[in-house]
């Protein structure tokens, strides 16, 4: 085999060492320098990384390293690490993009992408958890699937999949990484998750004191700068309520499915109502209603009511019931459950962890309902043309 052939299929292995960051091949991303080989099959790679100090560095080169290894007729290998230029990272922002402008929002009403907001009356409720454990299920299913937490005042997505500052010091990347404009989230459970606790020093006690239009210009970078690349389902945690957050989201995204989340007690169903009220005000579509906290299942297989009964049900008859409105279906009751509530702490999702869980399977029924009905058309250019 000459020289060449086996730089060939280096190379070709190289094709195959994914970006744990940007989750696409090295060799698309222009990482692959140079690839060499000597007559006693010694193979010398030269990769260049996205920024100095890259958070991926580790894992690159040792999965470069595996790679070429596994090349017959490869009897050693060498793997020098550079960092890319201005020009090339540049580059390769503008290749990410695929020619789109810089801070253009690629969740508009053409997208591919399905948005849903999660949003909920009250807090407390167990919105953020229901976000989690739907991403992650939706995830295991070969989706790709995007967080963003929207919950500035707050954050606790990281906490619940487990990006924490424990998990940072055992090599888990858990914060973003900058390339130029471009902001590369983190990735857990195979789900990519941008947050603004991310942003906040680790360790640190300090509140996010924000108004309106400090909250409007973070969930709007939050769209625009980071890179999630092609999503099926694109989930927004919201906080609790009509706020500032909520209108600035209606606005952004008038044509995102909205998921109402909600406790079995009738306090909690008013106010439920009304924040699926308020997102229909600016176009958005009510998808469905889940009713957290539904009862504590006994080991006889009743269920305790703790928070009362009927509340989940109560608001998509309301929701229904609103002039013109299409029918709101109560997708699942997820039960009280201590593997769900756990799981939470420790950062591994209950659908993962114990699947056959009373609230992982009804959190799967949530899934099974949203990948059966799709996203709707309305707003949507179809590519279609009379003829």
């Amino acid at each position: 085999m000459s020289n060449a052939d086996l730089e060939a299929r280096i190379t070709a292995a190289l094709g195959r060492v994914i970006d744990p960051e940007i989750r696409k091949p090295i060799t698309e991303l222009g990482m692959v320098a140079s690839v060499t080989v000597d007559d006693a099959g010694a193979a010398s790679v030269a990769i260049t990384l996205t920024i100095v100090g890259c958070p991926a560095a580790t894992a690159i080169e040792r999965d470069v390293t595996t790679a070429v290894a596994g090349v017959p007729g490869v009897t050693s290998t060498s793997v020098a690490v550079g960092v890319m230029t201005a020009d090339e990272r540049r580059a390769l922002v503008e290749r990410l993009r695929g020619g789109k402008a810089a801070r253009v929002m690629p969740f508009g009403p053409d997208s591919l992408t399905r948005v849903i907001a999660v949003t909920s009356g009250k807090g407390g409720v167990g919105k953020s958890t229901l976000t989690a454990n739907l991403a992650v299920d939706l995830a295991s299913r070969g989706l790709n699937v995007g967080i963003i937490d929207a919950d500035v005042h707050g954050f606790s997505i990281p906490g619940l999949l487990g990006l924490t500052d424990a998990a940072a010091k055992a090599g888990v990347i858990t914060r973003p990484t900058q390339v130029g404009d471009m902001i590369l989230p983190p990735i857990a459970y195979g789900v990519k998750v941008i947050s603004i606790g991310m942003f906040v020093e680790p360790g640190s006690s300090s509140a996010v004191a924000w108004r309106g239009p400090m909250l409007h210009r973070t969930i709007t970078q939050f769209l625009t700068d980071v890179y999630f690349g092609d999503l099926d389902i694109l989930l927004l945690d919201l906080p609790p309520g009509t706020g500032d957050v909520a209108i600035s989201i209606g606005q952004t995204l008038p044509h995102a499915d909205v998921l109402v989340v909600t406790t079995p007690q009738p306090a909690a169903a008013d106010v439920a109502e009304r924040s699926g009220t308020v997102a229909r005000q600016t176009g958005q579509r009510v998808i469905g209603v889940v009713e957290n906290m539904a009862g504590l299942v006994q080991q006889d297989g009743t269920v305790l009511p703790l928070f009362g009964e009927g509340g989940g049900a109560e608001v998509a008859k309301r929701l229904s019931a609103a002039d013109g409105a299409p029918e709101v279906p109560l997708l699942a009751s997820v039960p009280i459950s201590v593997p769900l509530r756990s799981g939470g702490d420790s950062g591994m999702p209950v659908v993962l962890s114990e699947p056959l869980d009373p609230a992982s399977i009804a959190i799967r029924t949530v899934a099974d309902r949203l990948v059966a009905t799709g996203r709707g058309l309305a707003g949507r250019k179809l590519g279609l043309a009379p003829v």
